[in-house]
């Protein structure tokens, strides 16, 4: 089976900060990723480059086994949807017009949302939450009722792969869980793959397959959770000591 996204020996910059050397690795249908590491050490720009939205130095990223210059960008906006961490409404809209924004590269050139792109929006919206909300103006939502909506809009594009650049921001607790309860069923029920900014590492844990650790200067390390996930790695990624904790199956991570 193909890989939805495919990395192969893959450099990454952003100025003087060398963010991934060599990168590899293959992102199956139905698996979540986490990528994990300290300010400053390029996961916005990585997530960035994987969505294809700027050049890597070297190497080279397919998605659904074609390159983003040979999918084109409608193509390769109807197959991996980006969620960034800022939300710039420059214009009133309501909350239904904002979460119907996903549709858009399922739409020709001078098309109009239908019913059924309606009824996508609606279904993304109540998942999130925010059922019942759609008259409401985007300006009037709190930071994390707006963070709920640009994954509503996420949701309704449909997209094979989903980037999510920290999807947990201005989130509280049970929002948190919700939401990554909601994404790990997209994985099982609907086979679609994850790629995930997240400073939580119990969460990581918890909620992904596998995990890609940005230690800085192009150092990285990628693979099983159970694998990668380690007191001693975790250390070094965050500069903080770590230990590990066990309740029967369950681990888990507190800092010293």
């Amino acid at each position: 089976m193909t890989a939805l996204l495919t990395v192969r020996d893959l450099d990454v910059n952003i100025g003087n900060v060398r963010v991934a050397a060599g990168l590899g690795f293959d992102l199956a249908a139905g698996e979540r990723l986490a990528i994990l590491g300290r300010n400053g050490t390029g996961k916005t720009t990585l997530l960035a480059t994987l969505a294809g939205l700027r050049a890597p130095e070297a190497g080279a990223l397919a998605l659904c086994g074609e390159s983003y210059e040979a999918l084109g960008t409608r193509r390769a906006a109807q197959l991996r949807g980006l969620l960034p961490q800022g939300h710039i409404d420059a214009f009133q809209s309501t909350v239904l017009e904002t979460a119907l924004i996903g549709r858009h590269p399922h739409l020709g050139r001078w098309g109009w949302e239908g019913r059924e792109d309606e009824r996508l929006a609606r279904e993304a919206l109540a998942a999130v939450d925010l059922a019942g909300l759609g008259a409401r103006e985007v300006h009037t939502l709190s930071g994390g009722e707006r963070q709920r909506l640009a994954i509503a809009a996420l949701l309704a594009q449909q997209p094979k792969l989903y980037l999510l650049d920290e999807p947990l921001a201005h989130l509280d607790l049970n929002h948190q869980v919700a939401i990554l309860e909601l994404l790990s069923r997209r994985t099982r029920e609907d086979g679609v793959g994850i790629v995930m900014v997240l400073h939580d590492v119990n969460f990581a844990l918890r909620y992904a397959d596998r995990a890609l650790l940005l230690f800085g200067e192009g150092r990285t390390q990628e693979g099983p959770v159970d694998a990668v996930l380690r007191a001693e790695a975790l250390t070094r990624l965050f500069g903080h000591p770590l230990r590990e904790r066990r309740e029967g199956a369950a681990r888990y991570f507190l800092p010293d």
